[in-house]
């Protein structure tokens, strides 16, 4: 296998491939507020480690801040932001909103981060877009506390918003998709998280507008469903129409091994956050060897459950990366 892409194309058939795959992201702070230094952070990121698929990540105010949302870089280890102005504070905002247009500033100068990135990588390498679902989008527009309360109290209002934020949503993954820009999109749901939402919620608010946004990436043929927290609805996340589904696995049930059987995707884990940022290189080894015996080294993409904080040792990175070499 030559190419990064054809070790991706094997995995998701569930060939043998020559080793595992592997990929590794995280947020880039200060650099994410341009797209030209996104995209050349995230080359770099690529140049250094030689991942088997680059995942984009830009801030989560990426796809709100035409509506007006602000944030800000206070210094948190993950490399998130923090919401200064939110746009939504009664039940009525909701209806205030509008569908973005992809020339709409924020989203234009992610399409043109992607379009640099895409001249840069070739086709070789898979390139996929982080797409924050309809509801992960409402929360950092009215925060999580209300959007919540406004869920229960009128959730007929709060639909109207999620259509909105729904429309938005597709016509900026079309936009990439016809341009050619993207191999898929790293779908993250925060909200299948049993402390957050009920099931029922879960189902009505959440997974019925998911599956609306992944009919828009259904041409493409790397779409990665991150399911973000603890305590997550894993059977209810396990048939959606993506091509790998990655989760805490570290952290929150299923294992890995416990989840293969539960779906036909890949499964993408096995290092946990902490051992890459406090952990030693044998330790991480040590995280990747059993992740690749949970599993046989089938259906797997070795990662982490979640962005990998902007503290974490090189050395630590270099040891993931190597980990699936031997």
């Amino acid at each position: 296998m030559s190419t990064h892409r054809q070790r991706m194309e094997a995995c998701l058939a569930g060939k043998t491939t020559d080793r595992p795959p592997v990929a590794l992201w995280r947020h880039f702070p200060v650099d994410d507020q341009r797209p030209e230094k996104l995209a050349a952070a995230t080359l770099q990121w690529q140049k250094t480690y030689d991942w088997d698929f680059v995942k984009v990540t830009p801030a989560s105010s990426f796809c709100v801040r035409d509506w007006g949302a602000e944030d800000e870089w206070r210094g948190d280890s993950e490399g998130t932001r923090a919401y200064t102005k939110r746009v939504v504070f009664s039940l009525e905002d909701w209806a205030q909103l509008s569908v973005l247009e992809t020339d709409s500033p924020q989203l234009a100068a992610q399409l043109k981060c992607l379009a640099l990135l895409r001249g840069e990588l070739g086709p070789d390498i898979p390139l996929i877009q982080t797409v924050f679902s309809p509801l992960s989008q409402a929360k950092n527009l009215a925060g999580g506390a209300d959007l919540l309360a406004h869920l229960r109290m009128r959730p007929e209002w709060v639909g109207r918003g999620l259509e909105i934020i729904l429309e938005s949503t597709r016509r900026f993954i079309r936009a990439a998709r016809a341009a050619g820009l993207i191999d898929g999109i790293f779908y993250a749901v925060q909200h299948a998280q049993a402390h957050l939402l009920t099931k029922d919620e879960f189902i009505e608010f959440g997974r019925s507008y998911d599956l609306q946004v992944l009919e828009s990436a259904r041409m493409l043929w790397l779409n990665v469903l991150h399911a973000h927290g603890e305590n997550i609805y894993f059977n209810h996340l396990a048939d959606y129409p993506t091509h790998v589904l990655n989760w805490h696995d570290r952290d929150t049930p299923p294992s890995l091994a416990e989840a293969l059987p539960r779906t036909r995707t890949v499964v993408c884990g096995g290092l946990r956050r902490e051992t890459m940022v406090y952990g030693s290189a044998e330790e991480v080894r040590a995280e990747a060897l059993d992740a690749i015996q949970q599993t046989g080294g089938q259906r797997l993409v070795l990662g982490t459950g979640c962005v990998v904080p902007v503290i974490a040792p090189h050395g630590n990175l270099l040891a993931a990366r190597m980990s699936v070499e031997k």
